[in-house]
Formats: structure tokens, sequence, C-alpha cells
């Protein structure tokens, strides 16, 4: 249990950090889509790293590859919006 709350922990840091890092209109607002952001990232951070060697089988991304996942991710969201692929939840 405290695993998934560690997590949590972690991916909410890691999304409002990379909200500082890259400000802009697109970005997601509230605490749900920054903690989903910084867990993406971190996700997306451990599964590259694991694949190409840096992180064991029982390792996880720490606080600044989970930075660098979720600025990754927060890319990916602002140019799915731009394009009008998903619409802007903050933009209603």
């Amino acid at each position: 249990m405290s695993g998934i709350i560690w997590v949590i922990i972690v991916g909410f840091v890691a999304g409002i950090i990379a909200r500082i890092l890259s400000p802009g209109r697109n970005n997601p607002t509230g605490f749900i889509l920054t903690t989903v952001l910084g867990i993406a990232g971190a996700f997306l951070a451990t599964l590259i790293g694991q694949a190409i060697g840096h992180y064991g089988p029982e390792q996880g991304a720490g606080f600044i590859t989970a930075t660098i996942g979720a600025l990754v991710v927060l890319f990916i969201w602002n140019r799915l919006v731009a394009s009008r692929v998903i619409s802007d939840p903050g933009n209603r």
C-alpha cells in the first residue's frame, strides 16, 4: 500500500515541476490531471530506463527522470491539444 502512495506522491511532484518548467495555455490543470501527468511520466521513464538497461527489473524512475518523463508526456499533450486531437479541459 505504501508503494502506491509513494508513486502518487512522486507523480504529483514530477507533474508540478513539469508544469512549472513548461508553461503554456494547453497545460492540464487540477490535482488529478497533474498527478496523472507525473505518474505517466514516471511510468514512461521507468520503461525507457529498463529497456536501455539503466534500471533493473525491480527499480523505478526517481524524481529527476520522472520529471523528464512528465515533460515528454506534457509535450505530447500539448501537441495533441494543438492539433485538436483531444479537447482542452481547461478551455471549456
